[in-house]
């Protein structure tokens, strides 16, 4: 089953799905389904998600702004148009160096 609230054949900004919460790191799903989904996270500068493990193998894009990921322990700084991939069970955290926009997709072998 595919969960969304977007028509499929419309044309979206994918800036402009999200904006960054003011106390919080902002989520939006675009798209789930059984074996993965798309969402977009919006933070503002100096907000982070602390360490976690991948649910799923993960491609991380940045689509404004520049973020500290990092992949046991090992920084990356990304910054708008470059991505990472993550592995299924693999401990890693984001800081926001500035007011950022994150394309998550996730992927299930």
């Amino acid at each position: 089953m595919i969960n969304t609230n977007y028509k499929f054949g419309e044309v979206h900004r994918l800036a402009d799905q999200i904006e960054a919460g003011s106390d919080h790191v902002n989520f939006q799903n675009i798209i789930n389904t059984a074996n993965g989904g798309v969402a977009l996270i919006a933070f503002k500068a100096g907000q982070k998600l602390d360490q976690h493990v991948a649910p799923a193998e993960l491609m991380v894009t940045v689509i404004e702004g520049e973020i500290e990921f990092k992949i046991n322990d090992t920084p990356h700084t990304l910054h708008a148009g470059e991505f990472i991939l993550v592995g299924e069970g693999v401990p890693h955290s984001v800081n926001a160096n500035t007011n950022s926009k994150v394309v998550l997709t996730k992927m299930k072998a």
